[in-house]
């Protein structure tokens, strides 16, 4: 069997390589930093929570010996037939791209790659990234010619959290390469990897700028919808029951607006766009729309108040959407900052979380012993857990913000409480 080496062992990287590890074509090495999650996996436990099938799929593939762990990539690389890379590219407050960890990642492909690899990444970049960022350097770095010597592919990560294994496999997979003889072999490796339907793009920036543009779709959108909801809201106009009636038509797929965006991708992959070249217009405009809703639903409330200075403000939710562990962008951190602005004492509930957690965030965590104490309850992030809220049990609460628009609203008003969803009043 081939060895495929998978650099970068995180919630998406994890996965990848259980599934590679039990298509029964491949021997799998994951490669990481982080010592404690190589130990961890070595020993077939799985440190990525909340992934339906992910720790089956991981013991399996530890104990038919067809996955290990390390935290020598440049080693691993070197034994390897198809290297795939999926670690994180950040970006700051001001959008400016961090290529810090995968341009160490690449620093050890290049050191350690032989003849004939085909190197595949996944990581979504700005178009351009794998040709020249980072296929340059493997050139640089280990003397290698592009093409000749080695061969270099882009498939973007398409999955959502929480159901990773099996939009691998009913997800269409994106490929390209940077001649023809990669393509065949990017195109081989996902067939036998994945068995899922594949989609060939002329080249590696083709691939590229298709995941960004996902992303930029949905954030433009949802921005679209948000200015509705605000504009709505000014009407008396429930967007709710306009989205309801709208997506009656075939053409129109307005979608839900919300307290906000949050994530590692709809919030971050646009700025791959705007601070590349394209023009301020939409997709700039959407991001300060959607990153404004806080500040928007912090002012409903302060409206109902006067003032929300000293007010006990309870936040549901700290990840940045419904039932996954993850605060990268989360809205809750920009309503944060919006209310203690407003002078606000700020309680976070977020069942997911342990209390030491959440007060690293510098916020109160959430007891039943406070209940009492609450004016406001803004629901952020509609987990599980919080279908079946009982309001009842806050009986000093007079506001209700249902940022996500799910709640019952003649349950809450038939509590003497008001409530304002994000277009509906």
């Amino acid at each position: 069997m081939e060895t495929v080496t998978v650099v970068g062992l995180g919630k998406i990287g994890l996965p990848l390589a259980s599934v590679f590890a039990n298509s029964g074509h491949f021997n799998v090495i994951g490669a990481d930093k982080n010592e404690k999650v190589v130990e961890t996996l070595n020993k077939g436990i799985s440190h990525i929570s909340n992934e339906p099938g992910l720790d089956q799929l991981l013991y399996q593939a530890w104990k038919k010996g067809t996955f290990r762990a390390t935290v020598d990539t440049a080693k691993a690389v070197s034994q390897s037939d198809v290297v795939v890379v999926i670690v994180p590219v950040l970006v700051d407050d001001k959008g400016k791209i961090n290529y810090e960890f995968i341009d160490s990642a690449v620093e050890d492909i290049g050191k350690g790659i032989r003849k004939g690899t085909l190197v595949i990444f996944e990581t979504t970049l700005p178009a351009g990234d794998t040709r020249n960022r980072f296929g340059k350097r493997i050139e640089e770095l280990s003397g290698l010619t592009l093409g000749t010597d080695f061969y270099l592919g882009y498939s973007p990560e398409r999955v959502y959290s929480n159901r990773i294994i099996q939009d691998l496999s009913n997800y269409p997979k994106i490929v390209s390469g940077d001649s023809r003889k990669s393509l065949q072999m990017v195109i081989s490796f996902y067939k036998k990897a994945l068995n899922c339907d594949i989609i060939p793009v002329s080249n590696l920036e083709t691939a590229e700028f298709t995941k960004v543009a996902e992303s930029v779709y949905r954030d433009v959108n949802i921005a679209l919808v948000n200015e509705l909801a605000i504009y709505a809201d000014s009407l008396g106009v429930n967007m709710k029951e306009v989205i309801h009636a709208a997506n009656s038509q075939p053409f129109s797929h307005l979608h839900s607006p919300g307290v906000g965006v949050g994530g590692h991708c709809i919030p971050v992959y646009p700025y791959f766009f705007i601070n590349n070249g394209l023009s301020r217009g939409l997709v700039q405009l959407s991001r300060e729309i959607n990153d404004k809703m806080a500040k928007y639903a912090v002012n409903e409330i302060e409206k109902h108040f006067t003032t929300l200075n000293n007010k006990n403000i309870l936040i549901l939710g700290l990840s940045f959407r419904e039932n996954v562990k993850e605060t990268t962008n989360s809205s809750t951190l920009l309503l944060v900052e919006e209310l203690k602005q407003k002078g606000a004492v700020v309680y976070v509930d977020d069942p997911l979380y342990s209390d030491e957690e959440i007060a690293a965030f510098q916020v109160e965590p959430f007891s039943m012993k406070d209940r009492e104490k609450m004016d406001a309850i803004i629901l952020q992030a509609f987990h599980d857990q919080y279908k079946n809220f009982d309001f009842k049990n806050f009986p000093n609460c007079q506001f209700v913000l249902d940022g996500r628009n799910v709640l019952d609203k003649k349950t809450i008003e038939g509590l003497g409480m008001k409530y304002r969803g994000i277009g509906v009043q």
